[in-house]
């Protein structure tokens, strides 16, 4: 497969086709080979070989998409190392112990814990994402590098 630079118009709904968002995506670098462990790897799938102009819904299973809800990502956290302001709903961030912040939403405040979720907010979820490609091209050598330059520092980090 080649590696296209794409522009495109997305409009996400759930599987009963209620907008869940719209955005305008510029320059975004297909995968040659889409990882088939990663994140929206059916997106990145469905966005191959796309054609200016081309119009493309690619429904994704929830395991395609953002993954099935897990409920072992819902832990409990000491409520002293969390902000007192923070409140029932909000997500805050907190690094793992290996150093990398991760999201939480807060589900509930107790005295002496909060318990929080770490799933994705669409996770467990089947999506269609609405294409409109405005601008497709090949992906030129440099970008291609670059790219794998961005996401071999974004490992080693």
């Amino acid at each position: 497969m080649n590696v296209q630079v794409i522009s495109f118009k997305c409009v996400l709904k759930n599987n009963l086709g209620t907008v869940i968002s719209s955005t305008f995506n510029r320059d975004v670098l297909t995968a040659g080979q889409p990882d088939q462990t990663a994140m929206l790897s059916g997106l990145t799938k469905g966005l191959q070989n796309l054609v200016k102009g081309e119009k493309r819904s690619i429904a994704l299973s929830a395991e395609e998409a953002y993954g099935l809800y897990d409920p072992k990502k819902v832990v409990f956290f000491p409520r002293k190392k969390i902000p007192n302001s923070t409140k029932k709903g909000e997500v805050i961030n907190i690094l793992s112990k290996s150093g990398i912040p991760r999201s939480y939403k807060v589900l509930e405040l107790h005295s002496d814990f909060v318990s929080l979720d770490g799933n994705h907010p669409l996770a467990g979820q089947d999506l269609i994402f609405e294409i409109e490609a405005l601008d497709a091209r090949d992906a030129t050598t440099d970008e291609i590098n670059e790219s794998a330059n961005v996401v071999a520092n974004q490992l080693l980090n």
